[in-house]
Parts: C-alpha cells; sequence; structure tokens
C-alpha cells in the first residue's frame, strides 16, 4: 500500500449514503468541488439575509480560502463521511450560526442564519448546482431514476440543517418551481454584487498563497467563465457579473476536458482536493481510492440519532433560541471577528 493510501484512513461506517448512493456518484466527480460548490457560495448570496448574516462577519474577505474549505468540509461530511461524525458536525454548524444573527440592511428585518427558511435556500443551492455542473460540465444527466433518487437523498441531507425535510422537492421540476417562487425575494445589493463578483473568482482565492500569482489567475480565468456560464442571463445581471455566450462556449470546451482528466485519475482528484480543499480529504479521499469502511453500513438520520442520543438540529435551535428571547443566548460576532474556530471534525488541523 502506497504513502497516499496509508494516510487516508477508513471511515467507520458509510454514513447515510454509502457506494450504492447517487450522492456519490454525483459529488464524488470533481466538478463538485471546483465549479458546484463555487456556483453555490456564489449566487446563494442573492437571498438578502444570507448575505447580510455573510457581510456582517466579515469571513468571505478576512478567511476567504478557510472559509471555503470549512464549508466543503461540512458538505462532504454530510455525503461521505460516517455517521456520528455527521451528527457532530451538524450540532455544530448550529452552533457556528447561532452568533450569525443581526439586522438585514434593506428591509430592516432581523436575520438569523440557522432561520429554516434561509438554510433551505443553501440546501438546494448546493445540491442543485453540484448536479447542474455535473450536467454541463461532466458526464451528463443522470437516468430519471437516479435523479429521483438524488432529490430523496437531497431531503435526507436536509435533515442536518435547520429544515424541515417535508420542505425539500423531490423532483427536478419540483426544484425549478423551487426557485422559481424565491425568485422574487433575491436582491442583487451592492453588498451581493460585491460578493458574487469576489467569489466567481474562487479559483484564484482558494488556491495556497506560496503560489504564483499569474498560475494561480491562469487557473481561475477558465474557472470564473465555466461558473458564470451555468447561470441564466437574469441571474448574471442581477449578480452584476455579466459575460458573452463566446465566453460560455469557451469555458465548456477548455474545463470539460481538464475536468474529465482530472476525473480518470483518483491520485490527481486527491492532489486537487489538498491544493483547494485540504479539509476534505481525509472525508473524500477513502471514496476515490475505494477505501471501504470499517463498518459497510449506512443509517437513517432517526436510527443514528437514537444509537447516539442527539437532538434534531430543530431542537437545538429551537434551544438557542429560547436562550436568546431571555437574554442569555450566544452573542453576535463581531465583524472581522478572529473567534477560534469550532472544528467540525477530529480530523481537522
Amino acid at each position: 500500500m502506497n504513502a497516499v493510501s496509508t494516510a487516508l484512513a477508513p471511515a467507520e461506517d458509510y454514513g447515510f449514503f454509502g457506494p450504492e448512493s447517487v450522492t456519490w456518484k454525483v459529488w464524488s466527480y470533481p466538478t463538485s468541488m471546483l465549479l458546484g460548490f463555487s456556483r453555490a457560495v456564489t449566487i446563494e448570496h442573492l437571498d438578502p439575509f444570507l448575505a447580510a448574516a455573510v457581510d456582517a462577519t466579515g469571513q468571505v474577505y478576512a478567511r476567504t480560502r478557510l472559509r471555503y474549505d470549512r464549508t466543503m468540509q461540512y458538505f462532504a461530511l454530510v455525503a461521505f463521511g460516517d455517521a456520528k461524525s455527521v451528527l457532530d458536525a451538524s450540532e455544530i454548524l448550529v452552533k457556528i450560526h447561532s452568533k450569525a444573527v443581526g439586522t438585514e440592511p434593506i428591509t430592516k428585518r432581523p436575520f438569523d442564519a440557522n432561520d429554516p427558511h434561509s438554510q433551505l435556500w443553501i440546501h438546494l443551492t448546493a445540491w442543485h448546482s453540484i448536479l447542474y455542473t455535473y450536467e454541463m460540465f461532466g458526464p451528463g444527466k443522470l437516468t430519471e431514476a437516479e435523479e429521483l433518487q438524488y432529490w430523496e437523498e437531497c431531503a435526507r441531507a436536509a435533515e442536518f440543517q435547520t429544515i424541515n425535510p417535508d420542505d425539500v422537492p423531490r423532483t427536478r421540476e419540483g426544484i425549478r418551481e423551487y426557485f422559481e417562487s424565491f425568485r422574487p425575494d433575491l436582491v442583487g445589493s451592492e453588498v451581493a454584487q460585491r460578493m458574487m463578483d469576489y467569489l466567481v473568482d474562487l479559483g484564484y482565492h482558494i488556491l495556497p498563497e506560496k503560489m504564483p500569482h499569474l498560475l494561480r489567475k491562469a487557473f481561475n480565468i477558465p474557472m470564473r467563465a465555466a461558473i458564470i456560464a451555468t447561470m441564466p442571463q437574469w441571474m448574471r445581471l442581477l449578480g452584476g457579473i455579466p459575460q458573452n455566450r463566446f465566453a460560455d462556449v469557451a469555458a465548456r470546451l477548455v474545463v470539460r476536458p481538464f475536468l474529465k482528466l482530472i476525473a480518470s485519475n483518483p491520485r490527481l482528484e486527491i492532489k486537487a482536493l489538498n491544493l483547494t480543499t485540504p479539509h476534505t480529504t481525509p472525508i473524500v479521499g477513502p471514496v476515490l481510492l475505494g477505501v471501504p469502511a470499517k463498518n459497510t453500513v449506512t443509517y437513517t438520520p432517526a436510527e443514528a440519532r437514537a444509537k447516539w442520543g442527539k437532538a434534531t438540529p430543530f431542537e437545538q435551535y429551537s434551544h438557542i433560541v429560547a436562550k436568546r428571547e431571555i437574554g442569555e443566548g450566544p452573542a453576535p460576532y463581531a465583524h472581522n471577528h478572529h473567534d477560534a474556530l469550532l472544528e467540525f471534525d477530529k480530523t481537522a488541523s
């Protein structure tokens, strides 16, 4: 066994999806880490309440690479991690979000990062973006049965955030209807546009700073064009990131073969993970190399919570809200804070 294999310890179990899931098929393709998630974290800022919550902490600009890596780590844990680690990460996520509260400057209404409405938007934007980039820049569309299974698995994953899984659409048509219904609530504010223009350059920001500036820029140019190419015209205009059709076509011609090359060599994909999102390598690496879990079982969320005695995110959030109402809730983050980071799992560094 080589050095890479020995460094990637097998998972305790297959968590909530496993090798037979469509989630593993789609999320393990390199479109996920290089395009899909970048797309998601960019367009989700059109929700003014989410944009306010993110902007209030200043972390997107202060810790861009680390924040992206940790966000990707959480979603990777849900998709590929063992059941206990996912439950632990879910609890920590609610705690992290509990301090992201304040007043949204446009509507003057309160924002709360744990709000189920906002969490559903984040969740569906991520799962839709991962699938959409897989279709456009990866192997193509899933079969009808696979897609139905994918959205069922999306609903299962929603149970680890403050989301009612019954609110998650189970079909492509349902997903379209959800986004269309949410569209009137989207705002291309100055904060959102500045954030989107910054985040669509994630190809530049997520590479190590020690890499030469020109190399990072050369990598980012096609990645930026590819991410924007997945967005409808109205969204590009609202987000202040227009792009012509020639750039859309050019991005597909350049980026798709590049991602196919990475997908053909799992070790190359692991190297790409180490460069861009190193916190995800111990989670996704064993899956890419076909390292079986110590216990080859999967759980339902209810089974796992019963086994490890864990509360649901809703229950955890309700407790936080109750404490806040009597003036004992967590203090909001200060702008550009440097608070100690809560780690999602013991493998994080």
